[in-house]
């Protein structure tokens, strides 16, 4: 039997396999708004087979998206818009989920097919907010230094944005600390230069991400999972590292978070990742033998082989599956084809099944 198809329980939901669906920018809102592409781009994974399908990092304020044209959950209209996106992926028996984001000094990009450059006021940008005035790189606005007021205002935002994600239908929230976001940048001492009580040691740097992550737990219902994505590594020499993460999703797993998104770099630009197949994996395994809590790998898993020999040899609980997603959203029904699973087909793609 293949592991890979076999179900996942998380709390009081179960997933029907573990081929999950990484969330991935589409750049295709308007005012924060989910539109017919996301319908499409996420119902086809869905029916495509794949265990759970999760939105795009999606801002919890407008000063949150990494470009004008991020989704948000913001406000109850774009609540409601993503009920129906949320209502057609449970219906093809996948679980619908939502990654909640802040992009702290990242934010306020163009879109990456017009460069990904920083956006001043006249051209559809905004003030960015960080743990420390420290720009991304050169060209990139400084960003502003959160006081207390900007992070209670911003932990108020992440709970509201939690409700409504409950509200709109989804079952999985996943809170965004990785990739050189707000709360990867209060994680890693390569961008948290504050003096206070949320700077300097490691019990400091990660105290909101904490209270984050503890709010949004707060708010969700206590039936079903939360996750965090985090980046394991900053790939740079007195960066944020594996060590560090493992104390982290300790901390995580004492106030009930329920699986680990194990992703890295992204923090600052001249980081180099050994880029190659099942290279952040090792950081799900790590994690889950340290701390005993469910975890997922991600980046560069392109093969049914691979992903199967993850979930049957215990180096994570799940694999998330982003490019090879974009190209084939059928991914999981040619997979189980190729490890020789009978997946049922949607009805209504029966007929040029190939047995």
């Amino acid at each position: 039997m293949s592991r890979l198809f076999s179900p996942l329980t998380l709390r009081e939901l179960n997933v029907r396999n573990r081929i999950f669906v990484s969330p991935m920018c589409q750049y295709s809102s308007r005012d924060g708004m989910p539109s017919d592409w996301h319908l499409v781009h996420l119902g086809s994974r869905a029916v495509g087979g794949a265990g759970l399908v999760m939105v795009e990092a999606t801002a919890v304020t407008p000063q949150g998206r990494i470009s004008p044209d991020d989704s948000g959950i913001w406000n109850g209209d774009q609540a409601k818009a993503f009920a129906p996106i949320a209502r057609f992926i449970r219906e093809q028996g996948a679980v619908p989920a939502i990654q909640l984001a802040h992009a702290g000094r990242k934010a306020s990009t163009d879109l990456p097919w017009k460069g990904s450059g920083p956006l001043d006021a006249i051209n559809r940008g905004w003030q960015t907010i960080a743990p420390s005035p420290l720009p991304y790189e050169p060209g990139h606005a400084t960003p502003r230094e959160a006081t207390a007021q900007d992070l209670e205002i911003i932990l108020g935002q992440f709970a509201s944005a939690a409700r409504r994600s409950a509200e709109a239908g989804f079952e999985v929230v996943e809170v965004h600390m990785a990739h050189g976001y707000l709360l990867h940048e209060f994680l890693s001492p390569l961008t948290n230069h504050r003096s206070d009580e949320l700077g300097g040691t490691l019990e400091n740097r990660m105290r909101f991400p904490l209270r984050v992550a503890k709010v949004v737990r707060d708010t969700w219902p206590e039936h079903l999972p939360v996750f965090v994505r985090i980046s394991a590594s900053d790939w740079m020499d007195g960066g944020w590292d594996l060590e560090q993460s493992v104390e982290l999703a300790r901390q995580l797993k004492a106030i009930g978070i329920d699986l680990i998104d194990c992703s890295s770099g992204g923090l600052v630009p001249e980081a180099q990742p050994p880029f190659g197949p099942g290279f952040q994996t090792p950081f799900a395994s790590a994690i889950r033998l340290e701390t005993g809590m469910a975890t997922g790998a991600v980046g560069f898993i392109t093969d049914p082989a691979q992903a199967e020999q993850i979930i049957a040899t215990g180096l994570a609980d799940a694999v998330f599956l982003a490019r090879e997603m974009l190209r084939d959203p059928y991914w999981p029904l040619h997979a189980a084809k190729s490890l020789g699973v009978e997946l049922p087909w949607p009805v209504q793609y029966e007929r040029a099944r190939q047995k």
